[in-house]
């Protein structure tokens, strides 16, 4: 026989909704309770077994040290932001310098050590430890306002060092300042001291120098260090530098006129050099010819009045030429005159630097003295200013920059512990605590929770879910809650068997106790009670319970047909329903393997085939004995049974995978044993047919529901079984 292929399951989405996630929250609610339960158990019994502790807050009001009013305009009174000012005294706060002279006002080594109930007196540095963690200090609200609170196991000793250490800070802060003055001033007066004798030291230098190298007062006194030859450098470096600017403006002129003859040379000079005689000659020569052109279409050149034209225009052609000559000349004579002038005042410069040189020279030695003197004058001076810059400081400045705003008082409760929100707290965290383990509890658990994880994992349809406390049909009635479920399974069993032949089945199961035999008995009674004929056959060899089930002895059975000790008559028996008989397992031999794994059964289940319309067997787990896949070999069609989080899904593959190698025919899985009531998850499958046929079960009339009373009264006594021949 071809084992079956089941058609791949469609992929569903991986993803947890969020029913998903409350179905996980109902199922373990137990351990969630639990630990929740136990959180909050634990927290309040630590919570009122904790010491108490009081709290008490002294608010102190903290600037730089700055004076009231800015002196002299130096400086200023307030002071760039620093970032860093607050979060530094907080530490200082805290610090030994602060919390060592506490320790010694109020006398806490002995109280740390009679509190702590220790035989010997603490030391400073073990109070400290202790005091530096009761102590906190925060700044209030973006302010300058630094609040200091104490906590101790009284409430007067916590406002004591609340106090305590708002005074210990204020000290420190005013001695700090104090303190600084002082040493600023004292260094100052001391760098003065030296400063004024080595002025005294550079003067007397300076002095001697003056006297020794003859130095005039006029160069002392200058506002820069001059000799008397400086002003006339001066004016010779102007004088040079002015003659050779009009020089080179002459050189040029004169260079330009040189290249040119005639009326351009006149013309040239007329706009460079104009002088009012040539002006006159030149405006005369025009005219002169302007008057000879306008003769000339009327008189010839001998007349006479063009002859004397002529002559005048010689006439002043002459006089031009000898004042552009002369123009000329003067000229050259300026050029030359301006170049030797020039000379001059260069030598003149020249000895004026060398003697300005040499003097300047013999007067370096005073000139570095003197301004090392000044130097270390300045220095004195801006000494003096510190110095009166300082008392004047001192004596404008604020008492004190540290201001104790209110003192600690007493607080009138303790503080700690909290009780309520310890106790809030654990409520909280015990509900996370036992969610997160409900989740972590499922994530390890692999057992089969959801018809997608047996489609998923077995790739095989799920034909059934049974609900939990199912019991016999038989004793319950055809209109039993639970039948139902099993009449979807009959029906999801017609419908995938692909050929009517197919008529003997059997159930296995992964592992004991998942509820095989149940499923088998109260499926043939569904298929009796429809109207076939059914036999169903306890062949679990290893420990047979459908006798039980049935309120029979298990005397003799199909071990007995088939080791050919009785005939089929003799051990089928019948039952309540005329169309179903049972044929229990019989005496139990030695080994099963051989007796199933035999011709003789594989002739009797061709004989009950022939009697019967459907017949069903019952099976020990396949998993570690071979009784089960050998019946999965020879009977037609299999279903395997998978309870509801007992076994993991590897140990369910497992198990059919050993039927599918052995031949057999898997129809599908059947989800059995599940709490409808815990598992929201299965309500539409089985739990509206629990509902509807409660409610039918109400509505009807009396008398019916009394003779189903005495008819299930009849049947706890035990079923009606008899041989069948």
């Amino acid at each position: 026989m071809e084992p079956a292929k089941t058609p791949p399951a469609p992929s569903s989405d991986a993803k947890l909704h969020f029913l998903d996630y409350w179905r996980i929250i109902r199922i373990r609610k137990v351990i969630i309770l639990a630990v929740f339960l136990l959180v909050v158990i634990t927290t309040t019994a630590v919570t009122f077994v904790l010491p108490v502790s009081y709290s008490s807050t002294a608010r102190l009001k903290i600037e730089k040290d700055t004076p009231d009013i800015t002196p002299f305009g130096i400086g200023g009174g307030s002071q760039m932001y620093d970032p860093y000012f607050l979060t530094t005294e907080f530490e200082v706060l805290k610090s030994r310098k602060i919390l060592n002279p506490v320790i010694e006002k109020l006398g806490l080594n002995v109280e740390f050590s009679k509190r702590n109930k220790s035989a010997r007196e603490y030391t400073t540095q073990e109070s400290y430890d202790i005091l530096s963690g009761q102590v906190e200090v925060k700044q209030f609200r973006n302010t300058s306002i630094i609040e200091i609170t104490a906590l101790s196991p009284t409430a007067q000793s916590a406002a004591d060092v609340a106090n305590a250490v708002a005074q210990s800070y204020e000290q420190y802060r005013n001695s700090l300042r104090s303190g600084k003055k002082d040493r600023g001033l004292e260094t100052l007066t001391n760098q003065l001291s030296n400063l004024e004798a080595d002025l005294k030291v550079k003067q007397a230098e300076v002095d001697e120098l003056k006297q020794r190298l003859k130095i005039p007062d006029i160069v002392v006194d200058g506002g820069q260090f001059q000799s008397l030859s400086t002003d006339e450098i001066r004016r010779l470096s102007m004088m040079k530098t002015e003659i050779e600017s009009r020089l080179n403006q002459e050189e040029i002129i004169l260079r330009n006129l040189k290249q040119k003859q005639g009326s351009e040379l006149r013309d040239a000079l007329n706009a460079t050099k104009p002088t009012a005689l040539l002006q006159s000659l030149l405006q005369d020569l025009s005219t002169a010819q302007v008057r000879k052109v306008s003769l000339n279409p009327d008189y010839g050149p001998e007349h006479p009045e063009v002859k004397r034209i002529d002559e005048v225009i010689k006439t002043l052609n002459s006089q031009i030429d000898k004042q552009v000559a002369g123009i000329m000349a003067s000229m050259s004579t300026q050029v030359e005159s301006d170049r030797d002038t020039k000379n001059k005042i260069e030598e003149t410069l020249s000895n004026a630097q060398k003697v300005d040189a040499e003097k300047m020279a013999t007067y370096q030695p005073y000139r570095d003295k003197k301004r090392q003197l000044e130097t270390l004058d300045r220095v004195r001076q801006a000494m003096l200013a510190a110095i009166m810059q300082e008392n004047v400081t001192g004596a404008i400045s604020k008492e004190s920059s540290v201001e104790i705003v209110d003192y600690a008082i007493p607080g009138l409760r303790p503080v700690k512990p909290a009780k309520m929100l310890n106790i809030a707290l654990g409520a909280i965290a015990g509900l996370l605590l036992g969610v997160g383990l409900a989740f972590f509890i499922e994530y390890l658990d692999t057992s089969v929770k959801t018809i997608d994880d047996v489609e998923q994992a077995l790739q095989a349809p799920v034909l059934g879910v049974i609900p939990q406390n199912v019991g016999t049909l038989i004793n319950e009635g055809p209109e039993s809650p639970h039948a139902e479920a099993y009449r979807v399974l009959r029906t999801n069993v017609l419908f995938s068997r692909k050929d009517p032949g197919l008529r003997t089945m059997t159930v296995v199961s992964g592992g004991a106790g998942e509820g095989k035999s149940t499923t088998i008995f109260n499926l043939a009674t569904i298929f009796a009670q429809q109207g076939s004929r059914v036999l169903i056959v306890d062949s679990d060899l290893r420990r047979p319970s459908l006798h039980k089930l049935m309120n029979v002895a298990n005397t003799v059975g199909l071990t007995n047909y088939l080791l050919k000790q009785n005939k089929l008559e003799e051990v089928i028996q019948t039952t309540s329903l005329p169309s179903m008989d049972f044929l229990p397992s019989g005496k139990l031999p030695s080994s099963s393997m051989g007796i199933l794994n035999s011709a003789a059964m594989r002739a009797f289940i061709e004989e009950a085939k022939s009697r019967y319309d459907f017949v069903f067997f019952d099976s020990p787990p396949i998993m570690g004995v071979s009784d089960a896949s050998i019946l999965a070999s020879e009977v037609d069609m299999a279903i395997l049974v998978v309870q509801y989080r007992k076994y993991p899904q590897q140990m369910t593959l497992r198990a059919k995978q050993m039927v599918e190698k052995v031949g057999g025919k898997l129809l599908g899985v059947v989800l059995n044993n599940i709490n409808i009531s815990q598992d929201s998850y299965y309500y539409y499958y089985s739990g509206y047919y629990y509902d509807y046929y409660s409610k039918s079960d109400d509505s009807r009339p009396e008398g019916e529901k009394k003779a189903d009373g005495k008819a299930a009264k009849a049947s706890k006594s035990g079923i009606d079984v008899r041989p069948k021949y």
